[in-house]
């Protein structure tokens, strides 16, 4: 199998992990430091092989950051390991996300929560049917994925969107719709994508590969 033929397959059941943020990394941090010293390879000949600086390959060991998916690999390569061995220290190493889902029709809430729970099963996910409470809640919790119907009332998921990425730029945002029309106005709110109603679990699978924050999803049912 082909290395990005690898990752896309990977990508798909990995924990969602947003990068740049500031919390410790440590189980990925340890399994990093263990892997090159067993290599007996120094900081500073890793970094020189995988054409970064010395202090980005100490930041990861310290635990201050976290490589993305393409780091992952070419760690995993150059440190001759598998790449599922640094995936699953990367999923271990971030706290639960969290995921909802707006629509203000609750049998589509009552049908999709459970195909989410089941597919992404090592997130929080909480559904509402009021905008209004999907925005309280994103106050309180940074929202890693928000999937959002389009038409709710007087406040659409436009709208909602945008709001919702003013409180947390880094929010991953996919459209509910069961019209295909809506697609290009989905575009212009800079959200990730658009899938169809109903939600199925390779919809939302599919959805995960193409994130503009990319989410690495350790547990992912197929």
């Amino acid at each position: 199998m082909s290395l990005t033929a690898n990752l896309i397959e990977t990508v798909s059941w990995l924990q969602i992990i947003t990068p740049g943020e500031t919390e410790m990394h440590t189980m990925f941090a340890e399994k990093l430091k263990q892997l090159r010293t067993e290599k007996n390879i120094s900081q500073a000949q890793l970094a020189e092989q995988m054409f970064v600086s010395q202090s980005t390959i100490a930041r990861w060991e310290n635990g201050s950051r976290l490589p993305d998916v393409m780091m992952i690999s070419r760690l995993a390569r150059h440190l001759d390991v598998d790449i599922n061995t640094l995936l699953y220290a990367a999923a271990e190493s971030d706290d639960v996300p969290n995921i909802i889902i707006v629509d203000d029709m609750k049998a589509i809430l009552s049908a999709s929560l459970p195909v989410l729970e089941k597919t992404i099963p090592h997130a929080s996910i909480v559904g509402f049917t009021r905008p209004s409470e999907a925005i309280e809640y994103a106050r309180k919790n940074r929202i890693a994925l928000a999937f959002l119907d389009i038409e709710m009332g007087k406040t659409s998921g436009l709208e909602l969107c945008r709001t919702l990425l003013q409180i947390h730029p880094h929010t991953n945002v996919v459209f509910l719709t069961a019209y295909n029309e809506y697609a290009l106005d989905a575009w212009d709110t800079e959200a990730c994508g658009f899938l169809l109603k109903p939600v199925t679990p390779e919809s939302v699978r599919q959805q995960l590969a193409h994130l503009r924050y990319p989410l690495y999803t350790g547990g992912l049912s197929r």
